[in-house]
């Protein structure tokens, strides 16, 4: 066992006698619904580390590492009632007090995943999952599977197969219209920049040679002449738009199975990324009858522009408490890098001449992003490349100057995935949320060089350049196009490794976060993204009880094991007050 230092002696000390005082500011007239007790509970309360992440002087860490600041937690009416020792919580105990013991479990506030599709997620449950698949022969043979039980003439979708890592070896129809002549079958890529399907998926969709691709996007052409199967970034929609759109109760099922999932992974709150009206109409429905596990910060898509004009008229939601809260709007401004689709400032150092795309050309709506800022709408605009991202910050700022008070709904760009170091300086200075997914640098590492060169790789995935900017960030996963796991992308924000451990000493280590910042990128920084911080990201008395419990204890794990965090499990997502999900430990 570790020794304990004089400090830390003191300290708690100090922190059990100023704990014994605790049901002192409790009406002994409450008790609570809910006690933790014996846990590592991490408030979040002490200042945040300074821009090169040195430790706070009031954190609880010294030189032996870090410590828990509490141990037990009470509950009553959704909010926290005390945070402190067993003995003040257990004095909150009624006769309907359901008691915990977490056994040392280790407690903090509840995980936010910031730019989720939750709707994604569920199909991905629900369809043939190609995550992981490393080649077309393997998913090929998953769809003969599923081909088995589905009547002939019937789409067969499968989803998740990484359109990076392929990018140079992309699949054709051949061999999936071979071993699949009787389904029409579409093969949606991991974050849905390409599409793969076979000639009775194109022949359904009434796709020839001649057919328009939309702008922005690319149908390949086999030596043949005709379309060989292979869509990518805006050319997807014309494969996406032949296949029956599922009912409404297969949306619903999807959505509560993704909703079910996040809860059972620890997450309090998602941000789901780009709802449109049939979505959102589905979530208005969940919470109505009161079936939303975990709180929803929706973000409309500016794509469905009668939805946006819709709440153009009536304006943002105001709350923050319901479990459904609508205030951002979700714009796409280019494509992926792995695809090719992001826009570049320079040539794709794999493609001379190609720069990717961007914009109108992308279907990019300037005017309505315009309105729906100056109706008092967060706008989250998804930018990839160095161009994508600039122009993203310009279209920004120009609003700010025409209309000031639009400065302070909290802006997003979505990803800020490669940026020129003249702008990383821009997000602090303006204001602007750079909202960021760890394991998209773990899982791009491999071609991310040969897309970019040497040089412009080093403002890609730029966490601590951010930080060090004065940027505010927020973490999350864009699932599901990567694993929403948070013990993965807190090890991929803590070491910059994938899950092998690769590579030694990190990828481009200078850019990665202390745990202290990682965990807060997914607590407290995401709350401040959506307006939520004097409610949730911190674990102290009057605040909402959305509580995390995990069986490792990351803070200590980055000093003395980070690939132990990889190991962690969920064991409890509290939400508002309520147990969502319980492991059997």
């Amino acid at each position: 066992m570790r020794q304990l230092s004089l400090f830390t002696i003191i300290v708690m000390l100090a922190f059990v006698a100023g704990c014994a005082q605790g049901p002192d500011d409790v009406s002994s007239t409450e008790s609570a619904s809910l006690i933790l007790t014996n846990a590592r509970v991490y408030t979040l309360t002490w200042d945040e580390a300074a821009p090169d992440g040195t430790v706070t002087p009031d954190a609880p860490h010294d030189e032996s590492g870090w410590h828990p600041d509490a141990e037990a937690i009470a509950i009553q009416d959704g909010e926290i009632l005390l945070v402190g020792s067993n003995k003040a919580a257990m004095a909150l105990k009624g006769s309907s007090s359901r008691i915990i013991d977490l056994a040392g479990a280790t407690v903090i506030p509840g995980l936010v995943d910031s730019h989720t599709h939750v709707f994604g997620l569920g199909a991905l449950l629900d369809q043939v999952n190609l995550v992981g698949i490393a080649t077309e022969e393997q998913a090929v043979e998953l769809i003969v599977e599923r081909a088995k039980s589905v009547p002939k003439g019937e789409w067969i979708i499968g989803r998740g197969w990484d359109e990076g890592a392929w990018a140079n070896r992309y699949p054709d129809k051949a061999l999936l219209s071979s071993a699949v002549p009787d389904h029409p079958v579409f093969m949606d890529s991991l974050h849905g920049f390409a599409g793969w399907g076979n000639q009775a998926a194109i022949d359904a969709a009434g796709i020839t040679a001649e057919t328009k691709v939309p702008v922005g996007g690319e149908m390949r052409i086999g030596s043949d002449g005709q379309p060989n199967g292979l869509f990518l970034n805006r050319g997807v929609e014309l494969l996406r738009k032949a296949f029956p759109e599922p009912s409404r109760e297969i949306l619903t099922k999807q959505v509560s199975l993704g909703l079910r999932q996040m809860a059972a992974d620890g997450y309090t709150t998602v941000h789901d990324a780009g709802l449109n009206a049939t979505a959102m109409s589905i979530l208005e429905e969940l919470e109505a009858a009161d079936q939303l596990p975990v709180r929803v910060y929706a973000m409309l898509s500016l794509r469905d522009e009668s939805l946006i004009r819709k709440w153009i008229e009536q304006g943002p939601d105001s709350d923050t408490d319901s479990m459904l809260v609508t205030r951002s709007v979700k714009a796409y401004y280019d494509g992926a890098l792995g695809s090719r689709g992001a826009r570049l400032l320079y040539d794709y150092a794999d493609r001379p001449g190609h720069r990717g795309i961007s914009g109108d050309d992308y279907g990019f709506n300037l005017a309505l992003n315009e309105k729906a800022m100056k109706a008092g709408f967060q706008i989250a605009i998804h930018a990839i490349g160095d161009a994508g991202n600039r122009e993203a910050i310009d279209i920004l700022e120009a609003v700010f100057q025409e209309d000031p008070s639009t400065a302070s709904n909290r802006h997003r760009i979505e990803h800020a995935q490669v940026l020129d170091p003249e702008d990383i300086p821009r997000l602090g200075q303006l204001g602007i949320i750079a909202s960021m997914e760890p394991p998209h640098a773990m899982e791009d590492k491999t071609w991310a060089v040969e897309r970019l060169g040497p040089e412009r790789v080093l403002g890609a995935y730029a966490w601590r350049s951010l930080r060090e900017a004065g940027a505010r960030l927020t973490f999350n996963s864009d699932n599901p196009g990567s694993d929403h796991d948070i013990f993965y992308g807190l090890h991929s924000a803590i070491t910059r490794q994938d899950k092998n451990l690769q590579p030694e000493g990190g990828w481009y280590a200078d850019q990665r976060l202390t745990a202290d910042e990682s965990v807060r990128a997914y607590t407290k920084w995401s709350a401040y993204a959506s307006f939520r911080e004097d409610k949730t990201g911190r674990i102290e008395n009057g605040r909402w009880a959305d509580l995390t419990v995990m069986d490792v204890d990351p803070f200590v794990l980055a000093d003395e094991n980070p690939a132990g965090i990889l190991g962690g499990r969920i064991i409890m997502t509290v939400v508002n007050g309520k147990v969502v999900y319980e492991s059997g430990r």
